[in-house]
């Protein structure tokens, strides 16, 4: 039960980053690996087949500017939603009590660490320029990609890692958000 609860929230608090890429990558590993641990459901043609697409979609969307935080709009229920249903799949066959509690713990990590990139992003988006955007999707993509490639097979580390980045992103985006709204009260009082 302690390992299903780091991969539960490890690929929760992968689908509140990318839900599309955490799908992708857990059923890919169960086709190529056949992992007892991942449930076959995410190994199905049409899953994966629709995952990667909607993948490569927010690997373009999420790099542009605006754009990004208007997909994010979109993802609050999405993200959240695939996180729970990647943890009720993972909990299989546990009791009625503890399929109820990963699964909410999937759907709630995913839902926190999705308030926390898209509070990161809106932050990234008052910078002037479209680089800093395509630094943090890309940096986004591949932390996903590694803390769910990480969480099949070693689901403490991966749960070490997510929970640092969850706890690094809260604190980082309080901070830049103190910062933007000191620079916007100094803009507004220079320009009044």
């Amino acid at each position: 039960m302690e390992s299903l609860t780091a991969l539960v929230f490890s690929s929760g608090w992968a689908s509140g980053i990318n839900a599309y890429a955490t799908v992708a990558v857990l059923g890919l590993a169960d086709r190529l690996s056949d992992t007892a641990a991942i449930p076959d459901t995410l190994a199905r043609t049409d899953v994966l087949v629709i995952s990667l697409v909607m993948f490569t979609v927010e690997l373009v969307v999420d790099k542009v500017p605006v754009a990004d935080s208007m997909w994010d709009a979109v993802s609050t229920v999405v993200r959240p939603a695939v996180g729970a249903f990647v943890a009720y799949h993972f909990a299989g066959d546990t009791s009625g009590t503890e399929q109820a509690l990963l699964t909410a713990l999937g759907g709630g990590t995913a839902l926190t660490s999705h308030g926390i990139k898209a509070g990161l992003r809106l932050a990234v988006n008052t910078s002037p320029e479209p680089i800093s955007n395509g630094i943090v999707s890309t940096a986004e993509d591949v932390g996903v990609v590694t803390v769910v490639a990480l969480a099949v097979s070693h689901p403490w580390i991966a749960l070490g890692i997510s929970a640092s980045l969850l706890v690094a992103g809260a604190v980082t985006v309080v901070l830049l958000w103190r910062v933007i709204r000191k620079a916007w009260r100094r803009h507004r009082r220079v320009t009044t």
